[in-house]
């Protein structure tokens, strides 16, 4: 991490080392007491995974897939609603079942019929095959578990009984979207209506069946509705409608599908690890049967698989939820895991070029000095990141940070520890002359070096026929020396990577103005799922008109008083002035008692005759009985509804939510919207918040761990910059590769200001401390060191998650894309950005002794960060 330090040289505002040679001792320390003693470092971590791996058994009963719990924020203020509605209007769907008066989504099972080659739902054929859809639904048991109202099942669609042929006289009149006491708006879609709404051709129709979910019925609901998933697909089959396309839904699919999303990944884990081992070995591969790296690389890859058993097993012991986005660390992990391992390597190789042979005790301690220091900050930066992730409204990215950050800290603890000591192990079977893979001792005669090159480097040692025979440079090193570092500080290249990196930023901040906020709770199952064509279908047919939404008087008020009623008139139509309200579609007890009240002149201002005359407005409509919290002298509560229209996207349900609540907010009453959708709709008021929140803590982290272990404040400059850079390029380009701003994306920006300091800190602290004579040497100087571990580190982290390209899961995708995004800008930042602008500040910010004209160079070891 540090040049070398001249004997007098303390901290100053030039080198600010207090904390880093301390450190840099310590490691050797460390380094020291593994190389003589190997083995409990090796037994040791073998024995405590294993342990800390039964953890696993308590998997089963620690998965917390449940999407509302996981994916909406806690603390909700439509949670708070929902148990105000609960607790004020109970429901009893066994005797008096509504549909706009459910606080909750229900128990259901949703069908849409799409006419077939484009014609109307509502022509003799599709009418037909609708009600042998209908039948059949019955015939499963239906009017069993059916949700009831007066005795009766509640109608899966009000046009229903106008379906047969001796009732379609009636399809004639029927206008659109109000139909006598019907809203249609829900029930029919793709409608095409004349001048006066009358209903030419309807394109869908959708039969929504609810089912009894208050008390002991619930379990019988969901039997029926478990069975009708297992059984549907064979029997849309069998029916083989030729009029119309069946999609099928129930409130059951999205949970359970859902849940099937972590087995679709668990074969890709197994890809993964193979690619990871195979691009580690190539890394490693020498022509020397002797000095060749294969076991390093193999046991780097062990090491990250050793810290996700022990992680994963403590904090199931813990009790820590596991949720599906837990199932992404893995493939993280796996690629952090062997960056570490390339640092370690290539810090003990340029320590075995020494002149000098000093034993192993001093190599791995000078290995320990060089590489621990840049990936215990590595390390640091990657979890204090995820730990700040953890201070969020959305459970599973806390689950996820704490799972990732604490697998992390093993990470660092068996690389410091086992794979070290299975440095000491290789170093001493290299020492004996023993073959890399059988490990007997290899022994070369005159007629033995005579043969061929690959004679002698898969027998003998190398393909100079001699035993022992040291590797040189890389031949990776070598070109980023002579030929990229060149090129790169060439004047005109300069000035072509400025105007790079002005349309890299400027194409984010303009992608970073489109962001999409929200996940759609559709991109929560398999791209192949049942509930796909369903959504389909339902957004294409009947997103015209929204959720109906409930306006609740929340406190005791003198309904009486007319002032009182005028003020919560006033309020409603506030309300329904909002752009995505529809006013004529309302319904409000108050105004319909107003008018029953002068139709029979009552003097409704007097609290006994107002009180008194209620049951006969229930007469009337029955509903209002259940809209209305009356104890014998006051009305304890009471809601109205308002019906929303066009609201269509993740925008419209942010901006509807924001205004209704913030009319209500501004009302004289006591008022209160609600809507079972709107537990979802939360997300959009925390996650922008969440996420800046987090990305400016962990920022602030950052940059003090880099004042402190870093011994050079220029570099903390460059940390500020990278960090910025690289969040403001994933968040806009991951607008451009239709990426959401939800909590799953959220968590991938936490992980950018880890990486943005892997990449860039001690990039530019090595053009700080080279002791080049000119900035553009000192630049090509960094890249020589540097330019080959940035790459090792871009390919191995992003072929630990390449295979989620290939998930169907949305989860899992967005996942592989942000990382891929966050590695690619990274590594940018690292090989192109900052080298080229380091070049622009010259001497600025080097100590004295820097600009001598020595020719001993820092070395450095860091995840992408050193060689």
């Amino acid at each position: 991490m540090a040049g070398p330090q001249h004997p007098g040289e303390g901290c100053s505002c030039r080198n600010t080392n207090c904390l880093e040679r301390p450190l840099r001792r310590l490691f050797e320390g460390l380094g020291s007491g593994v190389a003589a003693c190997p083995w409990p470092f090796v037994l040791v971590p073998l024995l405590l995974s294993g342990g800390l791996g039964s953890g696993f058994l308590f998997l089963p009963q620690r998965q917390a897939n449940d999407i509302e719990g996981q994916f909406t924020p806690t603390g909700g203020p439509a949670k708070a609603e929902r148990d105000f509605v609960q607790q004020h209007f109970p429901t009893n769907d066994s005797e008096r079942f509504s549909v706009q008066q459910m606080p909750t989504e229900g128990a259901y099972a949703a069908l849409i019929a799409v006419a077939a080659n484009g014609s109307s739902v509502l022509a003799p054929a599709a009418r037909h095959d609708v009600q042998k859809l209908d039948k059949a639904m019955r015939a499963r048991g239906y009017e069993q578990v059916c949700a009831r109202s007066d005795g009766v099942c509640a109608s899966p669609n009000p046009l229903l009984p106008m379906l047969g042929n001796e009732e379609a006289a009636a399809l004639e009149e029927l206008t659109f979207p109000g139909s006598g006491p019907f809203f249609l708006g829900t029930a029919l879609g793709g409608v095409r209506t004349d001048a006066s709404e009358r209903v030419l051709s309807a394109r869908a129709l959708k039969l929504v069946y609810y089912l009894r979910e208050d008390g002991p019925e619930a379990a019988e609901s969901r039997r029926w509705l478990e069975d009708f998933l297992q059984d549907a697909p064979s029997d849309l089959t069998e029916m083989s409608f030729a009029s119309i396309q069946v999609t099928y839904f129930t409130s059951l699919s999205r949970q359970l599908e859902f849940e099937g999303n972590t087995k679709s990944v668990v074969p890709l884990i197994s890809i993964t690890y193979f690619l990871t081992i195979t691009f580690s070995v190539v890394s490693c591969l020498r022509l020397s049967c002797i000095r060749n790296n294969v076991w390093l690389a193999c046991f780097g890859v062990i090491s990250a698989g050793l810290a996700v058993l022990s992680s994963f097993g403590l904090l199931l012991f813990c009790g820590v939820p596991f949720v599906i986005t837990v199932a992404n660390a893995p493939f993280l992990i796996l690629g952090v895991g062997v960056d570490d391992m390339f640092i370690m390597i290539a810090s003990w190789e340029q320590s075995l070029r020494k002149k000098d042979k000093p034993d192993v005790n001093f190599l791995l301690a000078e290995t320990y000095s060089e590489a621990a220091l840049s990936v215990t900050i590595t390390t640091l930066t990657d979890v204090l990141a995820f730990f700040i992730g953890t201070w969020t409204a959305f459970p599973s990215v806390r689950s996820f940070c704490l799972y990732t950050g604490t697998a992390f800290v093993f990470c660092y603890i068996y690389t410091m520890t086992f794979f070290g000591a299975i440095i000491v192990l290789n170093h001493k079977r290299e020492q004996g002359n023993r073959h890399w893979l059988t490990c007997m001792p290899v022994e070369v005669d005159k007629d033995q070096a005579e043969k061929s090159c690959l004679y002698n480097a898969c027998c003998i040692g190398n393909c100079s026929g001699q035993s022992s025979q040291p590797e040189s440079e890389h031949p990776m090193s070598m070109f980023f020396t002579k030929y990229y570092g060149p090129f790169l500080t060439n004047k005109w290249i300069k000035a072509l990577v400025v105007l790079l990196y002005g349309v890299y930023l400027g194409g984010s901040i303009y992608g970073c103005t489109q962001i999409r906020e929200g996940i759609n709770l559709r991109n929560l199952a398999n791209d192949d799922s049942y509930v796909i064509p369903y959504y389909d279908d339902n957004d294409k047919y009947f997103s015209a008109y929204g959720p109906r939404v409930m306006v609740v008087v929340t406190e005791s008020v003198d309904y009486w008083n007319e002032t009182v009623r005028l003020g919560i008139e006033n309020c409603t139509q506030d309300l329904e002035g909002i752009s995505y309200v529809d006013k004529n579609f309302s319904q409000s007890w108050l105004r319909a008692y107003t008018e029953f009240a002068k139709q029979q002149s009552l003097n409704i201002n007097d609290k006994g005759i107002f009180i008194g005359n209620l049951p006969e407005l229930f007469q009337y409509v029955q509903t209002f009985e259940w809209d209305i919290n009356k104890t014998h002298d006051k009305i304890e509560a009471s809601r109205f509804f308002i019906q929303t229209v066009n609201v269509t996207s993740a925008i419209d349900e942010k901006n509807l939510v924001h205004q209704l609540r913030e009319k209500a907010e501004q009302c004289s009453i006591p008022l209160m919207v609600y809507h079972p959708a709107f537990i979802y709709y939360d997300q959009y008021l925390v996650i922008v918040q969440n996420t800046i929140q987090n990305v400016i803590v962990a920022a602030g982290a950052m940059l003090v761990v880099s004042l402190l272990l870093i011994p050079n404040p220029l570099c903390c400059l460059w940390v500020t910059f990278a960090i910025a850079s690289v969040i403001v390029g994933v968040a806009g380009f991951m607008t451009f590769w239709n990426v959401n701003l939800d909590s799953i994306s959220m968590i991938n920006l936490v992980i950018c200001i880890g990486f943005s300091v892997d990449f860039s800190a001690h990039v530019s602290y090595a053009f700080v401390v080279s002791r080049q004579s000119t900035a553009n040497n000192r630049a090509i100087d960094a890249l020589s060191l540097l330019g080959y571990p940035v790459l090792q580190g871009a390919v191995s982290t992003i072929l630990g998650v390449v295979v989620l390209a290939a998930a169907k899961t949305y989860i899992f995708r967005t996942f592989f894309k942000i990382m891929f995004l966050v590695i690619l800008f990274g590594a940018l930042h690292g090989l192109v950005f900052i080298p080229v602008f380091l070049t622009f500040f010259g001497n600025f910010g080097r100590s004295s002794h820097n600009t001598e004209s020595e020719t001993e160079v820092p070395r450095y070891r860091d995840n992408k960060d050193c060689p």
